[in-house]
């Protein structure tokens, strides 16, 4: 937890407006029933931002967007990214108004909110070098060898849906990503993770689709 703790204060200063808001997305992101999206899931995200961060633009804004980016979950895609960037929209202006902000190039509540959004479908505009990174790092898990324990934490955050649903909707993801050209936008991303994230979803669509019906 410290070690969250510093690196926030790091980003976004150590203002009261801004410990508050640390406070808050830590707290966030430890709800207990959460199962993938932990605190784990937030180191992991900035971790994997470090390689690719001389390509973006605005490292700041990428890295405030990974505090955010599921800092509402509730297991609703789509709405979970929404409700999150609106958190965004209403948290940062606190913090923007700091020159420690202001010096870090975080100023941008939209920038960070757009990236936010980004990541329901990981699929940034071609040359948006932000939301490219930002995205990469969110998928940097599927390349990771801890691969089958966060396929095992997203059955459980969907614990409420029944194994043929899950298992259908599931193949759809795997399905959907390996019909990607590359499922990295970033070049280092790609020499990174692209061969072992290919192997590790191709393993796990066999595993769901050779499972019998009701099992």
């Amino acid at each position: 937890m410290r070690d969250l703790a510093a690196a926030w204060r790091d980003l976004a200063g150590d203002s009261p407006a801004a410990g508050a808001v640390g406070a808050e997305l830590i707290a966030r992101w430890s709800e207990p029933h959460r199962r993938y999206h932990t605190l784990d899931h937030l180191r992991a995200v900035l971790a994997a931002i470090e390689p690719l961060a001389f390509l973006t633009r605005d490292p700041a804004a990428v890295r405030l967007a990974a505090w955010f980016h599921d800092a509402v979950y509730d297991g609703r895609p789509g709405w979970d990214e929404e409700r999150s960037a609106q958190l965004a929209h209403s948290r940062l202006p606190r913090l923007v108004e700091s020159a420690h902000a202001r010096a870090s190039g975080a100023g941008s509540v939209g920038t960070v909110a757009r990236l936010v959004r980004l990541t329901a479908g990981h699929d940034p505009a071609p040359g948006d070098r932000d939301g490219e990174v930002l995205c990469d790092a969110d998928l940097a898990v599927l390349a990771g060898p801890g691969y089958d324990a966060y396929a095992r934490a997203v059955r459980e955050e969907y614990r409420h849906v029944p194994d043929d649903a899950f298992r259908a909707g599931r193949a759809r993801v795997l399905e959907n990503l390996l019909a990607m050209p590359v499922l990295y936008r970033t070049e280092p991303a790609r020499d990174l993770w692209e061969s072992a994230a290919r192997r590790n979803v191709h393993a796990e669509l066999a595993a769901l689709t050779a499972q019998p019906p009701g099992r």
